[in-house]
């Protein structure tokens, strides 16, 4: 009898029942999807990121659909890191206790603000497996992309709040440079990298003759993306050592099972959370149901399998 692959895996020191999670940004806190199947199955949720004030965002619309994709002009809104922790800390230590890893994002205009961040997840999310600061949001003017489009300020975000937390420490990278970037982040401190986060477009309603965003340009993501995201993790893992979670139109098995096979550790749902919402369950069954056809004893086994 040949028994089913392991699909355990440690992202940095992140352990993870199985290698499918949810991106940031798609799946809120995750207890709203809670109606739709039990998330404690999953590997790990991303939360939306939190800032150490509320943010409101950028003004609608901030959402519209392009082919094979949607672009969005959120802006990080949140409800900052204390309104998190009071409104959804219990849910949140409940899901950690069943199994899923709870990976806290925090996200700031200047590196002073993700260093509060990071000191409030420290002091009031013990139920955080890793916290990952994002430096790759298209849609705010300051922090975000603004700080992670070089490697210079990328590791310099990294330095400043890696002697603030004891836990595994993501960096979610932009579209960007991608190999230099994760060299120097790794270098300053990281422990994983996460990739990739939107792309930069734009859509323009012929009629009105404006952008079909508030801004003129917002992030794109979806199936349109995915190709050019397996690409990047491939990059990033050619160029360094650390562990990726990777992100970018995942709608099905064999899209996470590219990004294995291109590098990744593990991989994490967006767009489609928003498309079909039981999409992260039906994807990690496909995707066991892939591990089990390649004969091996671990998914593990299967990361940066990709043959030239």
């Amino acid at each position: 009898m040949v028994s089913a692959p392991t699909m355990a895996v440690d992202l940095g020191g992140i352990k993870m029942q199985n290698p499918v999670g949810t991106a940031s940004g798609t799946f809120g806190f995750g207890w709203q999807f809670e109606g739709f199947y039990d998330v404690a199955q999953l590997g790990s949720i991303t939360l939306k990121g939190c800032s150490p004030e509320p943010w409101e965002g950028n003004p609608s619309p901030r959402m519209c659909e392009v082919p094979s994709g949607v672009m969005n002009s959120v802006g990080l809104m949140n409800p900052g890191v204390a309104g998190l922790i009071d409104e959804d800390g219990e849910y949140l230590e409940r899901l950690s206790r069943r199994g899923c890893a709870v990976i806290c994002q925090a996200v700031g205009h200047s590196i002073n603000e993700y260093v509060k961040a990071v000191d409030l997840f420290e002091e009031r999310a013990p139920f955080a497996a890793g916290i990952e600061i994002n430096i790759s949001c298209p849609n705010i003017d300051e922090g975000g992309a603004a700080m992670g489009a070089t490697p210079e300020g990328a590791a310099k975000v990294v330095a400043a709040v890696r002697d603030h937390t004891t836990r595994p420490l993501l960096v979610k990278l932009a579209p960007a440079r991608v190999p230099e970037v994760a060299h120097a982040v790794e270098d300053a401190g990281a422990d994983a990298i996460s990739l990739i986060n939107t792309i930069p477009a734009m859509s323009i309603d012929v009629n009105t003759r404006r952008s079909r965003v508030s801004r003129p340009t917002a992030g794109l993501s979806g199936p349109a993306i995915h190709a050019i995201a397996v690409r990047m993790v491939w990059e990033a893992a050619s160029a360094t050592s650390l562990p990726i979670n990777a992100m970018g139109g995942i709608t099905s098995g064999a899209d996470a099972a590219e990004f294995i096979l291109a590098g990744a550790t593990c991989v994490s749902v967006g767009t489609s959370n928003l498309v079909d919402p039981p999409s992260g369950p039906r994807i990690l069954e496909e995707l066991t149901d892939w591990v089990s056809s390649q004969g091996v004893e671990s998914v593990s086994e299967l990361v940066g399998a990709f043959e030239c």
